[in-house]
Order: structure tokens, then C-alpha cells, then sequence
């Protein structure tokens, strides 16, 4: 089977497994989902769903987590790791904001990545997700499954979104990021034996 079959076969069992595709963060807005997606780092999206009401309550616009001092941040997201960091990025998160777009989370990938907790997956995830710019968000699902499948070579996120972006039409891109980590999670965890990854089987089992 050529990279170009394989590439095909996913796409057509991931559109069976998940033809809808409903973001994992709950989330009312750019705002809240570009938050979610921060505090998600080294986390489930599961804690962060639980975390984000009552945080979401008393600071769901940038002007009201602005007023927050860290550490109600930190006690609203304590459960959360690495909670002392992502407090203090929060707070800034929403002060620049305010100070440099007027409290509107901006629409371009080096507006974004400026912001403190703002990586490239986060960026990219916001571009996609919240504004319907085509993207590719890759983490570590989407990683570990295209090389699985051979369709990179990539060392890392960055070399695999390269290649994703390479071997799959740009109009699916939006849906199949959420597909992959929906397959991921479900059919082949990082921490299991591979046994109900039926798509790897059909690749390469002869």
C-alpha cells in the first residue's frame, strides 16, 4: 500500500468512525476556547472540562480574568498541572489582550504565539476551531499515529504538521485533526498494545 493509499484509507474509516466532530474543550468563544486549549498542556481535556465552569463563571472574557490576581487563578485552576505557570500566563494572557488587540483575541498566527501560553498547537487550534482558517494542529495522538501509519518521518509536531499538510487536502484538515486524537484515544492510547487499532492492522497485515 503506496503513502498516498494510506492516506486514503484513513480518511475513509475516520469519516465511518466520526463523521461529526464536536471540539473536545467546551467552550463558548475564540476566548474561552484559546484558555481551554492552554490550560490542556500536560493535562486531559476530561480535567480541563471540569476545571473551565467555574473558572469560565467569574473570568470568561479578558477584561474579567484581568482583574484576577494570580492566585484566584491558580486556586480556580489548582487541579490542573503545572497550575503556578499557567496562573500567571492567564493573567498576562488577558492584560496583553486588552492592551494590544482591545480584548479580542486576534486572527493571525504571530499575533497569537505572542501571548504568553501560546504555542503553535494552541495557535493553530484557535485558527482552526474557533475562526475556520484551515490548520493542522498536531499533538501528540496526531504524532505518534502518522508515523504509525507511515505517513511521516517527522521528529517531532512540527516536521509531522508539515507532512499532514502534504498528503491530505487542505479542506479536510479542520476535521481530521479532531478525528485522528478521536482514534487515537480510542482505538490505540499511547499506553496500550495496539489491539483494537484496526486501521494500522489494514495498512500492513497481510
Amino acid at each position: 500500500m503506496t503513502k498516498k493509499q494510506r492516506a486514503e484509507l484513513v480518511q475513509i474509516e475516520l469519516d465511518k468512525l466520526y463523521p461529526t466532530t464536536p471540539i473536545p474543550l467546551d467552550h463558548t468563544d475564540p476566548y474561552t476556547l484559546m484558555v481551554a486549549v492552554a490550560l490542556s498542556a500536560q493535562t486531559t481535556d476530561k480535567k480541563v472540562n471540569q476545571v473551565t465552569p467555574a473558572l469560565f463563571e467569574v473570568a470568561g472574557t479578558p477584561q474579567r480574568m484581568a482583574r484576577l490576581e494570580e492566585y484566584q487563578i491558580k486556586e480556580l485552576i489548582k487541579e490542573i498541572g503545572l497550575s503556578n505557570t499557567k496562573a500567571k500566563n492567564l493573567k498576562r494572557m488577558a492584560e496583553l489582550l486588552l492592551e494590544r488587540h482591545n480584548g479580542i483575541v486576534p486572527q493571525t498566527y504571530e499575533e497569537l504565539e505572542a501571548l504568553p501560553g501560546v504555542g503553535h498547537k494552541t495557535a493553530s487550534v484557535v485558527m482552526s476551531q474557533g475562526f475556520g482558517f484551515p490548520a493542522f494542529p498536531v499533538d501528540t495522538h496526531i504524532h505518534r499515529l502518522m508515523t504509525q501509519w507511515k505517513l511521516t518521518s517527522g521528529k517531532n509536531v512540527v516536521e509531522t504538521e508539515k507532512d499532514a499538510k502534504a498528503i491530505f487536502p487542505e479542506e479536510v484538515w479542520n476535521k481530521l485533526h479532531l478525528q485522528i486524537i478521536y482514534y487515537g484515544r480510542e482505538y490505540s492510547p499511547a499506553r496500550g498494545k495496539g489491539e483494537k487499532d484496526f486501521i494500522t492492522k489494514m495498512m500492513f497485515e497481510k
